[in-house]
């Protein structure tokens, strides 16, 4: 199930870039934008990363952190992350734990086929790590726009 907007974020520790390792701890104290991305290195997931980075000093001047997360592993991120130049942090989930708390592995159709996957979604925390506001399914086209403005509306 979804969560939704007053929902706290659940307890989780994972293997982000950077050598980082972030927990629901890391989302107390000011905005936070957390997006779910299929695949690393695909179209729709590119641009939407480039969209982020090209608003990031917006979110910074506004103390706000920006998260792509999707199951891909720490040495595609990596990867992805230097080839596209983001400016921000991608986190590893590859069990798809944070993604199943908040309800965005869901069961998925192409071209007739049935698979799980993450739909493209977006969660603004709070300053006290509650969803403020969510996006799913997300349109990349303007996303990351829209999510900045949210915030602005915000504080």
């Amino acid at each position: 199930m979804m969560a939704k907007i007053g929902d706290r974020l659940p307890q989780f520790s994972l293997q982000a870039t950077n050598e980082r390792t972030l927990s629901e701890q890391d989302f107390i104290g000011r905005y936070s934008v957390l997006y779910f991305y299929p695949k690393d290195s695909t179209p729709g997931c590119t641009t939407e990363g480039l969209d982020f980075t090209a608003l990031h000093n917006e979110f910074a001047a506004l103390d706000a952190q920006i998260f792509g997360i999707s199951m891909d592993s720490m040495r595609r991120h990596e990867n992805f992350k230097d080839k596209q130049g983001f400016t921000f942090d991608l986190i590893s989930d590859p069990e798809a734990e944070l993604c199943q708390a908040l309800g965005v592995y869901q069961l998925k159709k192409n071209f007739g086929k049935e698979y799980m996957g993450i739909v493209r979604s977006t969660f603004l925390i709070d300053p006290e790590g509650k969803v403020a506001a969510l996006w799913s399914p997300v349109k990349v086209k303007g996303h990351a726009e829209e999510v900045l403005q949210t915030l602005k509306q915000m504080l």
